[in-house]
């Protein structure tokens, strides 16, 4: 985790030494505890009890501590009760025996509570505590022992599920081998995965999993990339194409070359988003950390009331055992655990788990078309020229300037004159405008590749023809010497399940979906009929795509679904922002609100699923803990609940709330098989 003396930016997005106000109001230059979750005194994270997350027992051995001292403990209490029944005589050992169980079992909580107060703060624990030490007051050692148990068992439960982040990490790291098999001069050996660096040469066998984010050199294989996409069918790898860490070969051996190591790899930025998930908090989780203060000092002025008017300690008793509002605690984050889980699942990564509840609200969703709704990859359909010029003299023409360009278009002119065995000049002064096209000199004369638009406003005059519209092509122009010589035609084909995503946001209540594009209008009205789009914007640069979304933001909470790369500021201009394909791209982790691993647009429905399901269970988690707890402290109050029954009801609450989040854990499971049932289901 991140020191925040020294690097003082938070996932809050705050700076929290030159501007200390957070969204919860408070000033960090002199109250630290903020809502994003982190001490900014210690920069590390805050579990939802309050309590420090790396200090406090998030962690296996702290919870194995606490699991021991209850099972002790718990044996002890046991034992007196045995030795009441087999030896009804030896009244002074039975008594030991509750009176060492029960001390062995407050002891964690008693010291926890005196830390908590130490500090200054009062939390749940005290409530347990006094509790405890009001039932060993009263003689009853036995009863205070049952409490104790019961309400370590749930504090260790509590513990259990606060540290999902940390038990996420462990598995990932878990994915990566320590060392790797370096070849240095043909000659191969064994080193510290730590040790390598980009442009080192690796090899990797069939069984072993990638140490390293790499490009295959030689060989081919079979990969399994569930661990990073969700997809549970492999994938094929040959020369030059990438494979990341904690990925698994799968069938042959391969050489590589190190193209990302340490927390740089994909598998690296994937922890960091779990992190960064883990220590957000939804605003229903700030309302009760903010309050959190409030609460525990009226329970005691509460049982202080009803001690003085009933002097019933068993009462009293009970009110403070079931005051403790674990289950309402727990009702958020057990679900948003449970849901982040199921979502990493699927190659859905969300960085922040507001962004969560936000997909549950979403009314609009605005795509980009290139490389989201259709595949991305452009192929060259049509080849017109003008005057005394040859198909073949357009397209060398047209590649060399395209050479060194990166955009669909450029790759597609590109592919095709290497297919016709085209030798491309050698361009020079190349200039590219972002989305309009670029330009360059061949043998002193000026080429120039573009839209028209672009063309016209560079003085050029551009040949209308009906048929280019009628076809729905996109089309870029070539222009030599100052003269257009002909045009390029091309075409991209609709992904597989475009139609169906669109149809499944309907069926959720998506009201209004639209479609930006850089393309014509003929081009993007043939694929907004075909999905049934409510509105498109064509020729549009990524200004106008920003401008597109704020309109739209004035009457819905809009989803932006880009690429991650060419439309970073309309994902960023979004209510969400979700960058699809977004593996090894560090752009569109960083530009969007959630990382969708993979381009199967399945996903997108599926997290407005699971976001709209985590919500119903959140609220049934928070109904059901508020019931209990109010309603315990009536019944307590009035003398009909013991403490003993309190106890068992409190830890009984605990565990239904957890199985009921943990329904979250299995949503989506059919979209990680190959053939599967429709993602979205319908609301029960």
């Amino acid at each position: 985790m991140a020191e925040h003396k020294h690097n003082h930016t938070c996932s809050c997005g705050h700076d929290h030494e030159h501007e200390h106000n957070c969204s919860c109001g408070h000033d960090h230059g002199h109250e630290h505890n903020c809502s994003c979750g982190h001490d900014h005194e210690t920069g590390k994270p805050n579990c939802p009890c309050g309590h420090d997350a790396l200090t406090e027992g998030v962690g296996h051995d702290r919870g194995l501590g606490k699991l021991f001292f209850a099972l002790g403990g718990g044996l002890l209490t046991l034992n007196s009760f045995l030795l009441e029944y087999f030896l009804p005589g030896q009244v002074y050992a039975a008594q030991l025996s509750a009176l060492c169980g029960a001390v062995v079992l407050a002891l964690p909580i008693i010291i926890t509570a005196i830390k908590d107060l130490w500090r200054g703060k009062v939390y749940m624990n005290e409530l347990v505590a006094l509790a405890i030490l009001a039932s060993l007051a009263s003689g009853d050692f036995q009863v205070a022992g049952i409490i104790a148990f019961f309400l370590l068992i749930t504090i260790i439960i509590e513990t259990r599920t606060a540290s999902g982040a940390q038990r996420s990490i462990e598995e990932l790291i878990k994915l990566t081998p320590n060392t790797a098999h370096q070849v240095i001069e043909g000659v191969e050996q064994d080193v510290q995965v730590t040790d390598l660096k980009v442009g080192d040469i690796i090899r990797v066998r069939p069984g072993e999993n990638f140490p390293v984010d790499a490009r295959i050199i030689a060989g081919e294989s079979t990969v399994n990339q569930a661990s990073i996409t969700g997809e549970s069918i492999p994938v094929e790898k040959s020369i030059g194409s990438d494979v990341f860490a904690g990925t698994q070969n799968l069938t042959g051996a391969v050489e590589l070359e190190v193209t990302k190591v340490s927390e740089d790899t994909t598998l690296g930025k994937v922890k960091d988003m779990i992190l960064q998930a883990e220590a957000s908090r939804t605003p229903v989780v700030r309302i009760i950390d903010r309050y959190a203060g409030f609460y525990t000092p009226t329970v005691l002025m509460i049982a202080w009331v009803c001690w003085w008017f009933t002097e019933d300690m068993n009462s009293v008793i009970a009110f403070l055992v079931i005051s403790c509002p674990c289950a309402v605690v727990l009702a958020t984050p057990t679900a948003v655990v449970a849901a982040v889980a199921a979502a990493a699942r699927l190659g859905i990564f969300i960085k922040n788990v507001s962004h969560l509840e936000l997909a549950s609200k979403l009314t609009a969703f605005v795509f980009d078309k290139s490389g989201t709704l259709t595949d991305g990859l452009l192929s060259v359909v049509r080849l017109q020229v003008f005057g005394e010029v040859s198909q073949a003299e357009l397209l060398q023409t047209a590649g060399a300037v395209e050479q060194s360009s990166n955009h669909p278009t450029a790759k597609a002119i590109q592919k095709l004159a290497a297919e016709a065995g085209l030798e491309l000049p050698q361009a020079v002064e190349l200039t590219e405008a972002h989305g309009k096209g670029v330009s360059g000199k061949v043998n002193g004369v000026e080429i120039i590749v573009g839209r028209a638009n672009w063309m016209r406003e560079k003085g050029l005059d551009i040949p209308v023809h009906d048929d280019i519209e009628a076809e729905g092509m996109s089309v870029v122009y070539v222009a030599r010497g100052g003269a257009v010589i002909g045009w390029i035609g091309f075409r991209d084909k609709l992904r597989n399940e475009s139609a169906a995503m669109i149809s499944d946001l309907r069926k959720l209540g998506v009201r209004y979906c639209a479609m930006v594009t850089g393309d014509r209008k003929s081009v993007a009205e043939a694929v907004a009929s075909q999905l049934q789009i409510d509105e498109f914007e064509s020729e549009c640069l990524p200004e106008g795509k920003v401008e597109f979304v704020e309109r739209i933001k004035k009457t819905h909470r809009v989803a932006v679904v880009g690429d991650g790369v060419n439309d970073a500021p309309a994902l960023a201009a979004g209510d969400l922002g979700i960058a699809m394909g977004a593996i090894g791209s560090d752009v569109a982790i960083n530009s969007a609100s959630v990382a969708l691993m993979t381009n199967d647009l399945r996903r997108i429905a599926m997290l407005v699923y699971l976001s709209r399901k985590s919500q119903m269970i959140i609220n049934q988690n928070l109904l059901f803990g508020m019931l209990f707890v109010f309603g315990g402290m009536i019944v307590s109050a009035v003398g009909l609940m013991t403490p003993v029954w309190a106890a068992v009801l409190h830890a009984g609450s605990t565990l239904i709330i957890i199985f009921n989040s943990a329904r979250l854990v299995r949503t989506g499971e059919e979209l990680t098989l190959e053939e599967g049932p429709e993602p979205v289901q319908k609301e029960d």
